[in-house]
């Protein structure tokens, strides 16, 4: 109440009026969380989240919502809307129950993403980041190392899911789906870290993927051992399932929340757990050069997989060049995404709507 009180609107108003408008407008747009402790309704927030005006790719600034600073830049293409936050910070001040679905793709290595070796990556200097050799005439995305990842890399990176995992159940309905990429060697910290977290485990969706990871012959011996590969040739990409929690049956968060189930194909078809899908386009790259940037045809698949009536607003908390949030906006949903990274976030208002624009044919 004493906040209120001290907003420019309501200085020197009685306390006494303040109650009266305040239980007038609940609960269209207050929830009263206790003796004078109100806060905006779920249905008012989400109202202000996608209030952003402008036109598609521009960046705007957000007024103060949701304890949000009103200098985080943000942009909007039509149901679409990123924040250039970081996603702890953002999470932290977004209020419970108002995200429906979450697919993402995380740094789960950590320190390829880092400033340092973010710099390193842009000057062509690999660091943890392996340069791989022009194939077929056409230059190959860089891969994080992750073979290089020590005990204390491994700890921190269970730590940041952990406390990722706490945060991320505030803002989920229940029956909600969190979909994460993730890659065969650290998959079992991550899937771990979440379920520790409170998350219920819902399996893997497999995108079966050629990519160049792994199947190279031992370095420096490669013509003593040239019919040994020091691990498997990476033939798909692991896509943690789960959910949160229901109190009760999926029929009634689906009536209630509009989640607890996937959405079946276009084709009437079960969900499945596994997706046939090629390297990412080259004409999708060159709208979104982004180093870990999925492809859209399978994007689209698995965004609208994740709310089984079509309804609701999906959340990349790491949304890097925006592709998850061109995806949804493919299929008709709303999305928000947030992005640390500036160079990234400027990247992304370009390219979502461009990419967003793409035929279906020209994804496959």
């Amino acid at each position: 109440m004493g906040d209120i009180l001290q907003s420019p609107q309501l200085a020197g108003a009685a306390k006494s009026s303040v109650r009266s408008y305040l239980r007038l407008n609940t609960p269209r747009l207050f929830v009263r969380e206790g003796r004078g402790v109100y806060r905006l309704s779920n249905q008012a927030m989400q109202r202000e989240m996608f209030s952003v005006t402008g036109s598609p790719g521009d960046v705007v600034t957000r007024r103060e919502v949701a304890g949000m600073p009103s200098h985080v830049p943000v942009v909007q293409f039509q149901r679409a809307v990123l924040h250039n936050t970081d996603c702890f910070a953002w999470l932290h001040a977004q209020p419970p129950r108002t995200i429906h679905a979450i697919v993402t793709d995380p740094p789960y290595g950590l320190v390829e993403y880092s400033a340092k070796e973010q710099a390193k990556l842009r000057a062509g200097r690999g660091g943890v980041w392996r340069i791989p050799p022009s194939f077929d005439g056409h230059q190959r995305a860089p891969l994080p190392r992750f073979t290089v990842l020590g005990p204390d890399d491994l700890r921190r990176l269970r730590e940041f899911f952990f406390r990722w995992g706490q945060l991320v159940m505030r803002v989920l309905v229940p029956g909600a789906h969190v979909l994460v990429a993730s890659n065969p060697l650290l998959s079992y910290i991550v899937s771990q870290a979440l379920v520790d977290a409170g998350l219920e485990r819902r399996g893997e969706i497999i995108r079966l993927v050629m990519t160049l990871r792994g199947g190279d012959r031992p370095k420096n011996a490669h013509r003593e051992f040239p019919d040994v590969s020091v691990m498997p040739r990476s033939m798909w990409e692991p896509w943690l399932l789960f959910r949160m929690p229901i109190n009760g049956r999926v029929q009634d968060a689906l009536r209630e929340w509009g989640t607890g189930g996937l959405r079946r194909t276009a084709e009437g078809l079960p969900f499945g757990d596994v997706i046939r899908s090629g390297p990412t386009r080259a004409t999708e790259r060159e709208l979104a050069p982004h180093p870990s940037l999925k492809p859209q045809a399978f994007l689209r698949q698995v965004v609208r997989g994740m709310l089984p009536l079509g309804k609701g607003t999906v959340l990349d908390p790491f949304a890097g060049s925006g592709s998850t949030l061109a995806a949804a906006e493919a299929v008709g949903y709303q999305s928000i995404g947030t992005e640390s990274d500036p160079e990234y976030f400027r990247m992304a208002g370009e390219a979502i709507p461009k990419l967003a624009s793409l035929p279906a044919q020209a994804t496959l």
